[in-house]
């Protein structure tokens, strides 16, 4: 069995030979279960020898009571693919793994408990990561090398010294892994300025960086005097946020830094060798005192880009590997074949706010509810209440987590968005009586820094000319199901909010791009698989279709449009991305 040790000469041995770790970040869960195989060929055949890969607490742990690893989370069947494939795996099972994720892979049901103190020692987060960790890691027992397995190394936590100094806390959970059955090698992962607080002592440190290769890995020496170097994150592009630029990165600049990190005698993993996609609403954000939410794609301008296509990077990178060691003697494979269809038709429409009911349940409070409250993960949650006076008003809204639509008697008032840092609204209530709507759109947690804290939905509250709100029904609309839902043939879009739907004919099936020039914003599904969200704000233009959620004969693409639908209501779906204009 390869077993993988670290020796004080800098360096790593497998089977006691020495032992260049190469390898690239691959994602699961960002992947459709049936082109896992595709992208892990493809990783083999840029010269790599492991795969590393997070592993998302929220979608393996949705509910504490509720635990899966099948279907897109079918972690046993990855490491299957990996191994067969000859690669080795790097498992990060967190608990928090940033990662641009919802909430970092943190579950939103943490959040329930008002007080929580997350990526701490509070009694309760660890008794649910201890849990978490159980369910995970005893049925991979047998994936560790030390068992036959390909899991050469598991992380400890997640850049924590970017959050934390609590060594204790790091202690706790390499404790749980030891007491699991976790006997290959442990490691943690920093950026090289907080090595300090979060390495952990008799643990592997490794260090985060894309550039100044030599400077880095001095800094990581000076750290950790004795044993191999790895930069565990090797940044070689970087992930978009929408309002800004599509990110990319020369691949002759990333290729020198390779060289220079592999001449040094390093081990590396590329972040990412294939990014994948956000799909349906598992995006997260960042918050630096202003929310950004970042993109649908995670193409992350890496060696194989969202569609599973080698890159100029796959090439350039191949070429420095083939200095250092043995590469394939195959070809760089060719594009996959994908497919085109202009002009589908959304003849069908259901107004959203009309026939809510259908799609949740509405929960009466003094107060607008949390979405943890609503025990909801991702989507919307519509408040609604009744104004008990006429004329002018101010609605201040303090705390918008993250995007309100607010609507009187059914029409449109205007739109508070945390991002902008939009707080009220002045508009006339009509009559006594009328009805006050405000629909919310969870658009990613939080993933990095203290911000993790991120409830979503109206935590602040409501208010009316100064005086609070209050007889609220908080209905939660997570969009997993149009069940029920009456799509009606329409000869114009509806007011506000709707959900549209047509059918389109095949007969083969491929990747492709959904085009949804003259949208605004929303989602989309595709023979009901989440796509993603769309927004004209932009970069992204486009959304991947993977080849698998297609069918030869009719397929039905639904559109959320927030917003006015185009007249035409027509999508296209084409053979090339729109990523949007980089910022080169």
């Amino acid at each position: 069995m390869p077993v993988l040790q670290t020796d004080d000469a800098g360096g790593f041995r497998l089977d006691g030979e020495p032992f260049r770790m190469l390898s690239g970040g691959l994602h699961y869960f960002r992947v459709h279960p049936q082109q896992w195989a595709d992208r892990l060929r493809k990783a083999r055949l840029m010269g790599l020898n492991t795969v590393e890969t997070y592993v998302p607490w929220n979608l393996h742990q949705p509910r504490p009571d509720r635990f899966r690893m099948d279907g897109d989370v079918d972690l046993p069947a990855f490491l299957d693919l990996a191994a067969a494939e000859g690669l080795h795996v790097l498992l990060r099972p967190g608990p928090y793994i940033c990662a641009e994720w919802e909430g970092g892979g943190l579950p939103s049901w943490l959040l329930e408990q008002p007080d929580i103190r997350l990526r701490t020692r509070d009694p309760r987060f660890l008794a649910a990561v201890d849990d978490y960790f159980t369910q995970l890691l005893t049925p991979l027992l047998p994936y560790l090398a030390t068992r036959g397995g390909p899991v050469l190394a598991v992380q400890v936590e997640n850049e924590y010294g970017a959050y934390g100094d609590d060594t204790a806390y790091l202690e706790h959970l390499a404790g749980t892994l030891r007491e699991l059955g976790v006997d290959v090698p442990l490691f943690t992962c920093d950026q090289p300025a907080d090595l300090a607080r979060g390495a952990l002592p008799g643990v592997l440190a490794t260090a985060n960086f894309g550039s100044r290769s030599t400077a880095n890995l001095a800094a990581l020496r000076a750290h950790q005097p004795y044993g191999p170097l790895l930069s565990t994150e090797f940044w070689i592009g970087w992930f978009d946020r929408w309002g800004g630029y599509h990110i990319v990165r020369d691949p002759d600049d990333a290729a020198r830094e390779l060289d220079e990190l592999l001449g040094a005698g390093a081990s590396v993993n590329f972040y990412m060798f294939h990014g994948g996609t956000n799909f349906g609403f598992t995006n997260g954000a960042n918050d630096k005192h202003t929310y950004r939410p970042t993109v649908t794609s995670y193409d992350y301008d890496a060696p194989l880009d969202e569609a599973g296509d080698p890159t100029p990077k796959f090439t350039a990178f191949r070429e420095v590997i083939a200095k250092y060691a043995p590469v394939p003697d195959e070809p760089v494979p060719a594009p996959a074949p994908k497919l085109a269809v202009e002009g589908v038709a959304l003849g069908e429409s259901a107004a959203l706010l009309e026939q809510a009911d259908v799609l949740g349940e509405g929960v009466p409070s003094e107060r607008p509810l949390a979405m943890e409250q609503l025990t909801q993960d991702f989507g919307f949650v519509l408040y609604e209440t009744v104004l008990r006076t006429a004329g002018p008003a101010l609605l201040e809204l303090p705390d918008v987590r993250d995007r309100a639509q607010v609507f009187l008697d059914g029409q449109p008032v205007g739109v508070l968005e945390r991002e902008n840092h939009e707080h009220a609204l002045a508009f006339t209530v009509p009559r006594t009586g009328s009805v006050l709507r405000v629909l919310v759109e969870n658009q990613g947690r939080v993933n990095y820094g203290p911000g993790i804290h991120d409830r979503k939905g109206l935590p602040g509250g409501a208010f009316l000319n100064g005086g609070e709100l209050l007889g609220w029904t908080s209905r939660p609309l997570p969009l997993t199901s149009f069940d029920g839902l009456d799509f009606a043939p329409t000869t114009a879009p509806p007011v506000g909010p709707a959900l549209h739907r047509g059918t389109f004919a095949l007969d083969r099936i491929a990747d492709t791009y959904l085009h949804l020039d003259g949208w605004t914003k929303g989602n989309a599904w595709v023979n009901g698989f989440a796509l993603g969200r769309h927004w004209s704000r932009g970069p992204q233009r486009s959304l991947y279709v993977p080849w698998p959620v297609l069918r030869e004969g009719d397929n039905e693409v639904v559109v959320l449009e927030l917003h006015a639908a185009p007249r035409d209501r027509t999508v296209s779906f084409r053979e090339r991305p729109d990523l949007g204009p980089t910022d080169e």
